[in-house]
C-alpha cells in the first residue's frame, strides 16, 4: 500500500468534533468566516463553496441550504437556484482558469461515492486534456498547483452577494 503523508491535515482532522453534516455545520457558521471556510457565496436555496480537498484548482461545489439527500426530495425553486447557480460557477471558472472542459455532476448516496451522502451538492470540476498524468495515473496522487486560499481571492470577486 502506498501512503501519502499529509501532515497539514492532522490539524484541520484532529480539531474538528464529530458534526451531522459538515454542509449544515458550515451554513450555520458566521459570515464573517465564509472566506476561512471557503464559501464564495450565500442564497436563498444555496450556497458556493471551494472543495477543500479539490480534484483541480477551482473545484467548486453548489450546496443545497436545505438538509435533503436527493434531487426527488428538493423543491423546484432549490432545483433552479441551483441549476442557474452552476451555469454561473461554470462560466465564471471558464473565464478564470480557461479549463477544456469540465466534470459536473451529482454523487448520490454512499454507494455512487458522495462523501456526504445525505445533503446534496453539485461538483463543478474544472478539466485540461492533459491533467491526468502519470503522478495521479501511476503514483495515484493528484497535483494541485493552486492552494485553496489562492484560489478563493482568485474567484471571490465574481460572487459578490
Amino acid at each position: 500500500m502506498d501512503l501519502l503523508w499529509t501532515p497539514w491535515r492532522y490539524r484541520y482532522v484532529s480539531s474538528r468534533s464529530p458534526v451531522e453534516c459538515i454542509f449544515c455545520e458550515l451554513l450555520g457558521r458566521p459570515r464573517e468566516e465564509d472566506a476561512r471556510n471557503l464559501i464564495l457565496s450565500r442564497r436563498s436555496h444555496i450556497y458556493l463553496i471551494l472543495n477543500r480537498y479539490p480534484y483541480t484548482s477551482g473545484h467548486m461545489m453548489v450546496v443545497l441550504n436545505r438538509h435533503v439527500s436527493d434531487l426527488e426530495h428538493s423543491d423546484p425553486a432549490e432545483l433552479k437556484e441551483l441549476i442557474d447557480a452552476a451555469r454561473e460557477v461554470e462560466g465564471v471558472l471558464r473565464r478564470t482558469y480557461a479549463p477544456d472542459g469540465f466534470n459536473i455532476g451529482f454523487n448520490i448516496g454512499k454507494s455512487a461515492g458522495a462523501g456526504v451522502a445525505g445533503h446534496l451538492h453539485l461538483h463543478i470540476v474544472p478539466r485540461w486534456i492533459g491533467d491526468s498524468n502519470f503522478v495521479s495515473v501511476i503514483g495515484e496522487t493528484r497535483m494541485i498547483p493552486e492552494d485553496l486560499s489562492s484560489a478563493f481571492d482568485r474567484l471571490a470577486p465574481h460572487f459578490q452577494d
